[in-house]
């Protein structure tokens, strides 16, 4: 899945390209750690931290891996969403899980304070001047889902999420499941599937606040069978995801062209961005199932 095209092979961009476009990787649901204060409150709940439930098994790594390819900045978090899920608004049912929820206000606002608010002040601030470098923003969030739930097995490998009602998301999913049809054509690719992508969540909150021509917010799915296998096959999912993403941000219509690496404006990406919990011997970063 590698080759470059020369650059008189390279096919020249439509109208509003993407390859023009800022990028900014994000992942809210990238590990299962508890802050010292609340892990009393998670001790009978192991198992739990560390399914599904807990995190998006290899959602991290994939983020990862597009931030470095790219060159571009990432944020991400490793607390479990079950302390406070990012991908939530503050009215959800399932922002905390049930002993969070049986927590006196003041506790919980705490965590909100702490580890909620200042997660989506960063991630506003990042796109915030992406835009403003660039004019638009594709910001992608990395994620992860359970091959089975509730009895179902999911019939996706991979998920692209979006708002059908805002053209910039809707071209760069029809483009991106395009490619991943001609360089991973075993791929099963299903858009706003295991999801709705305008169900609640941090790009739905985002889109909030930005206009359809600056902002496109994407969520990217991964099944988690995929992360389970070899070190192989899981490589090999990843260099899928990130050559089909190079070419449907090229917006070439030769089917034949494997495009070179686009990069966003910061050509030279600053180091990933973790979000710190704040406590003085810790550093560290980070329900949809």
């Amino acid at each position: 899945m590698s080759g470059d095209l020369s650059p008189t092979n390279q096919c020249a961009p439509a109208p509003r390209a993407f390859a023009g476009d800022a990028l900014v990787i994000t992942c809210e649901h990238g590990g299962n750690r508890i802050p010292p204060p609340y892990r009393d409150l998670f001790a009978p709940h192991r198992a739990l931290l560390d399914s599904h439930r807990g995190f998006d098994a290899g959602a991290l790594i994939m983020a990862r891996a597009l931030a470095e390819q790219f060159g571009v900045p990432l944020l991400s978090a490793t607390f479990s969403r079950l302390l406070v899920d990012l991908n939530r608004s503050v009215w959800h049912r399932q922002l905390h899980f049930e002993p969070v929820v049986e927590l006196p206000d003041t506790r919980r606002q705490q965590i909100l304070k702490r580890y909620y608010h200042p997660y989506r002040s960063q991630v506003e601030r990042l796109v915030t001047e992406a835009i403003a470098a660039s004019g638009r923003v594709i910001h992608l969030s990395c994620h992860s889902f359970t091959p089975e739930l509730d009895g179902h097995r999911r019939t996706a490998d991979i998920g692209l999420l979006y708002d059908p009602a805002r053209p910039g998301e809707k071209a760069l999913c029809a483009r991106w499941k395009r490619m991943f049809a001609l360089h991973a054509p075993e791929l099963a690719v299903r858009r706003n599937y295991p999801y709705a992508g305008r169900n609640d969540g941090l790009t739905t909150w985002l889109r909030k606040r930005y206009s359809t021509e600056a902002y496109v917010g994407i969520e990217l799915e991964l099944n988690q069978k995929h992360v389970m296998r070899t070190t192989q096959q899981w490589a090999t999912l990843r260099e899928a995801v990130i050559e089909s993403l190079h070419a449907a941000m090229t917006v070439c219509d030769d089917p034949a062209a494997k495009p070179k690496p686009v990069r966003g404006p910061n050509r030279t990406a600053p180091p990933e961005s973790s979000y710190a919990l704040p406590e003085p011997t810790r550093r560290t970063t980070g329900v949809r199932t």
